[in-house]
């Protein structure tokens, strides 16, 4: 069964004065069927964030544009996009004088394979049709308070430490990641990759019918006005990429020209 796919970015600058996200869906220059998606949501003040930001899209472009398949692995592609934007990034603190970080999460898009990484709290979400087949973890004080069971899910949304980030890229320690893949894609797979401007205002199950009965584009668009009418005046920055896997639909081939059917006598 061919698959075809459907894909789309979007962002909002939401409530703040500055939009300090950034997304992007990367074609490879020269591999057909590679792709990269990622999102980054930078923080540090005026100007800063939005720099770090650009800086995880700049330098995960530059490496997909050298990546290939047969030389790297998709986990190494994706950890060097994430470390060399981590000491760029660092480094830029001693020239503009700010203190400049950014989460990241990538998708890497090839043949048969998807693969993921992430730094921070901006997602990654896998459905299948409108079931959650599994999301990254967050690198926040309140995920590590779920994992040790010191509070719920439902408490951790309400949290007043819900946005201390235990690792970012640019900040004084070394950066921790987390990486998966999944290779048993099929028709109906979706992935979203967003900001905590974004994931905040919906559950896994929601987010999973919004993806499943939309197109991409109508469900970056529907989920964008719905997190901006639930943040109530007070929304951040919110990003997201959306990649469905799609059944291919095969033209029927066309009979060549001048040719009459013969009809049954």
């Amino acid at each position: 069964m061919a698959i075809t796919i459907d894909a789309c970015a979007a962002q909002h600058q939401g409530d703040r004065k500055e939009q300090q996200d950034r997304v992007a869906i990367l074609p490879h220059a020269r591999r057909r069927g590679v792709a990269l998606a990622v999102v980054a949501d930078g923080m540090g003040g005026h100007t800063g964030g939005a720099l770090a930001a650009e800086q995880v899209i700049h330098t995960a472009k530059n490496n997909l544009d050298h990546f290939s398949p047969a030389d790297e692995s998709s986990e190494c592609m994706l950890e060097n996009s994430m470390r060399e934007a981590h000491t760029m990034i660092k480094a830029s603190r001693f020239m503009n004088e700010k203190d400049p970080h950014s989460t990241a999460v990538m998708l890497l898009l090839q043949p048969g394979k998807i693969s993921w990484g992430h730094c921070g709290d901006s997602r990654l979400y896998h459905f299948r049709d409108k079931q959650m087949v599994g999301r990254t973890v967050d690198h926040s004080y309140v995920e590590h308070l779920v994992a040790t069971g010191k509070i719920t899910p439902e408490q951790a949304l309400t949290h007043p430490n819900r946005n201390v980030l235990l690792t970012s890229l640019g900040g004084q320690d070394e950066p921790k990641f987390d990486f998966a893949d999944a290779q048993d894609l099929v028709a109906g797979d979706a992935f979203v990759l967003c900001s905590d401007g974004l994931w905040a205002y919906f559950d896994d199950v929601e987010m999973a019918t919004l993806v499943a009965d939309n197109s991409a584009r109508d469900a970056c668009e529907i989920l964008i006005d719905l997190a901006r009418k639930r943040a109530g005046g007070t929304g951040d920055n919110l990003s997201l990429a959306i990649i469905k896997l799609q059944e291919a639909v095969l033209a029927k081939p066309k009979p060549p020209t001048g040719f009459v059917p013969r009809l049954p006598t």
